[in-house]
């Protein structure tokens, strides 16, 4: 019986050493740090892309009876005055900005300078009613060379290294509008020029992509509106009538245009967030 309750411990006590070794031998690291990406920082880049815009130049005048200009002829000229012109064009230029990332949020000031390579015209004849066959031609022409924007920035991530923003502010160029009359009457002649740096808003949407090394690419649109410019002018001159100033003009344009353009980024530095 002594025999027999020695071997069983001995039976146990081999049993409880192997499991004791399966048990030490078994177990779990914890898991690795990593470092996720913080868009936190200043940054710089380029952009590039084209615009689809739009012009609605203006001309008038008015009646006097001590004038150049029948009272049916003033009305005439007024509707022929009211006109459209289109542009399309490349566009491209620079960007700066900075984020600041809170949680899931990011909310930035960003500023850029581009070339907007705005130009548009329109021309428009009629007859005078007074005085068939002669008539009259209105012309006008507007331009912009160059487009700033200083806008605010709020977006949130699809994913630590995915924004998606809504992005709005100012918009600010030089238009230049030129505007001429011209008759077969008497060869009437007025014209005037607009140059004005307008300071309009802009709005838009866009999604950044960053993809290592503090670069990112992103893509956007951006309606742009400048509103509206006018200028006035009384030199209507004519040959065998004299100058007509009493006859006062008045010139306006607009400028509308949408913006598509994509671009790429470089940031500096920023805070590195851990995350397993």
């Amino acid at each position: 019986m002594k025999k027999f309750l020695l071997a069983a411990a001995m039976v146990v006590l081999g049993t409880a050493s192997v499991q004791a070794a399966d048990l030490a031998a078994h177990y779990t690291k914890a898991p690795m740090m990593a470092a996720g990406y913080n868009w936190t920082g200043f940054y710089v880049g380029a952009n590039v892309g084209g615009q689809w815009g739009s012009s609605d130049p203006r001309t008038s005048t008015v009646f006097d009876p001590a004038g150049y200009f029948a009272s049916s002829s003033v009305p005439a000229i007024n509707a022929i005055g009211i006109q459209h012109a289109n542009s399309s064009s490349v566009t491209g230029g620079f960007t700066a900005g900075y984020n600041w990332q809170v949680n899931s949020a990011v909310l930035g000031l960003e500023g850029d300078i581009n070339y907007f390579g705005f130009k548009g015209s329109a021309t428009g004849s009629a007859l005078y009613p007074c005085c068939a066959p002669t008539g009259f031609t209105v012309s006008s022409s507007v331009s912009a060379d160059w487009l700033a924007t200083i806008r605010g920035r709020i977006g949130f991530l699809a994913a630590p290294t995915w924004l998606v923003y809504a992005t709005g502010g100012a918009a600010i160029a030089e238009v230049k509008g030129n505007f001429n009359f011209t008759d077969t009457f008497s060869a009437a002649t007025e014209s005037a020029a607009i140059r004005d740096t307008r300071v309009g808003w802009t709005a838009g949407v866009g999604s950044e992509y960053a993809f290592g090394g503090g670069w990112s690419l992103k893509a956007e649109y951006l309606y742009v509106d400048l509103g509206r410019a006018t200028t006035t002018s009384t030199n209507l001159n004519t040959v065998g009538f004299g100058a007509f100033p009493t006859n006062v003009y008045t010139h306006s344009v607009d400028l509308k245009s949408n913006i598509v353009r994509v671009g790429v980024n470089y940031k500096f530095g920023g805070p590195v967030v851990a995350r397993y």
